[in-house]
């Protein structure tokens, strides 16, 4: 076997935000490819609960569930204890979890900062920093969910597109410094999933026409690339790769 078909059976992936969406699409993903799951969530203990149960009737003792709101900082080290003493190892951290919302400028509150940023950029840096320990020991890898706003900037998110540039820089920085031990990449979607409270359809239909490929994404289109970094990109480090249909080139 190559370096480039590394095999995931018997490794646990830690995803944040893994309950639904995105997070969730993620999970199932890596599980099919043979690792096993750590999803993470804050409020949405039923769903976590149901994957849990979904991906475990596939395949016996391959799935946990952990609630913590992670902007308890402190905590992250009792989190990451907690975790590691139920599997027994680390290999993936995907931090998926994120905090969007518009924030127009006049309008911002420190709440606002305290939130977009600390899910966005802090809590990445602090969980990574808990995990390295863990991930070096087993020569794991740290996947972060990006944003392609972190370099074009989207309307009246004044706060959120400078925490996704901060993360941008944090993925550099963390593969350079976890190096040889740990690779360090991230994933940057574009239109993926609309947001709960999603634009009206005119608005869609003008993003869509920014996109080259003329439609928008699906949640397996960014598990698929996370799985490449995961387990295929055995010599890939501190890269981040847009999954957006071209729009990034556009716009």
């Amino acid at each position: 076997m190559t370096t480039s078909q590394a095999s995931l059976d018997g490794r646990w992936a830690l995803i944040t935000g893994a309950a639904k969406r995105i997070g969730a699409c993620i999970a199932r993903t890596l599980h099919t490819a043979g690792a096993n799951i750590v999803i993470h969530y804050r409020g949405s203990e039923a769903p976590a609960t149901e994957l849990a149960d979904e991906l475990n009737a596939n395949r016996p003792d391959s799935a946990i569930t952990v609630g913590a709101d992670l902007l308890q900082i402190d905590q992250l080290p009792t989190l990451v204890a907690e975790v590691v003493g139920r599997t027994g190892r680390l290999d993936i951290l995907v931090n998926n979890a994120s905090s969007f919302y518009p924030t127009p400028l006049g309008e911002i509150t420190e709440a606002h900062w305290d939130d977009l940023i600390g899910t966005n950029l802090k809590v990445p840096l602090f969980l990574s920093q808990a995990c390295a320990a863990h991930l070096r020991e087993t020569g794991g890898t740290i996947i972060n969910i990006v944003d392609i706003h972190a370099t074009r900037p989207l309307r009246d998110h004044t706060v959120y597109g400078p925490a996704k540039a901060g993360l941008a820089m944090l993925t550099r920085t963390l593969a350079r410094d976890l190096a040889p031990d740990i690779r360090v990449n991230g994933v940057s979607p574009g239109t993926i999933l609309w947001p709960d409270q999603g634009p009206t359809e005119n608005v869609k239909d003008m993003i869509i026409r920014q996109v080259p490929l003329q439609r928008p994404g699906d949640p397996s289109d960014i598990a698929d690339c996370i799985l490449y970094l995961v387990r295929d990109a055995q010599y890939v480090t501190g890269q981040i790769i847009a999954v957006d249909g071209g729009r990034s080139i556009g716009w």
